[in-house]
């Protein structure tokens, strides 16, 4: 479960909407700061870093989505909650490509915020925690280094990993003939949308397949379990 303490950054440039969140979230029982630009979200996170970013996309100068992906590339752990007013489509699909993890449209449901941003919290806490922990698989000849991210091959190959491609590994490796649905393995996986129809993890799989199956079309390490999700099969050590 998330700290109690966990720190909140909102960047956002409309003052009134704000103040309104940041006193929201402090109610909740979160570490809030207030950043009104990209410059200010700067020097916050030099201080200290933040567990959550809640980040207006229509900002003065440098725009949300150009801060998501700087936010990004300098960490894989902080989570990312767009916030904007505008309805296009592109943007969240944009966002989300950049690196954000969840995007709400105002006017929004505080509730329903709070209740996104709890969930994220957990998801990302558990990410870190599982880093920390000394793990380190094998199967079929490949190697899976998780606190250090690093897949080799049987030719001894480093096997490039997205964040999110890493994350559902981690989740399948961990738990070896077990069928995992969709659902459980989404909640190990940081970067997602929130669509009702969410097909991520399928989407997933199929990038994993390519990377390290032998033959994608006829997986031997991650199987389908018809109606239930994905189950790894390989046998790991």
């Amino acid at each position: 479960m998330e700290s109690a303490i966990s720190h909140i950054l909102i960047v956002e440039d409309e003052p009134v909407t704000r103040m309104k969140l940041a006193g929201y979230f402090e109610q909740a029982g979160y570490r809030v700061s207030e950043a009104e630009n990209g410059v200010e979200m700067r020097k916050i996170l030099t201080r200290s870093e933040a567990d959550l970013l809640l980040l207006d996309i229509n900002l003065p100068g440098e725009d949300g989505l150009i801060l998501t992906r700087e936010v990004r590339s300098q960490s894989d752990e902080v989570g990312i909650i767009l916030v904007t007013g505008r309805t296009d489509e592109i943007d969240r699909i944009i966002g989300l490509e950049m690196g954000a993890d969840d995007y709400v449209t105002k006017p929004f449901n505080q509730r329903e915020l709070l209740a996104r941003v709890k969930n994220l919290l957990r998801r990302t806490q558990a990410v870190r925690e599982a880093r920390r922990s000394d793990a380190r698989f094998r199967f079929a000849d490949w190697t899976f280094d998780i606190p250090r991210r690093r897949l080799m091959s049987p030719d001894d190959e480093r096997v490039e990993l997205t964040r999110a491609e890493y994350e559902l590994l981690a989740a399948l490796v961990r738990h070896p003939g077990q069928v995992m649905s969709r659902d459980r393995l989404l909640d190990n996986v940081t970067h997602r949308s929130w669509e009702p129809n969410d097909r991520t993890i399928d989407v997933l799989v199929r990038r994993l397949r390519q990377k390290i199956e032998p033959d994608p079309k006829k997986p031997e390490f991650i199987s389908t379990a018809h109606g239930e999700g994905y189950v790894f099969t390989a046998e790991v050590s």
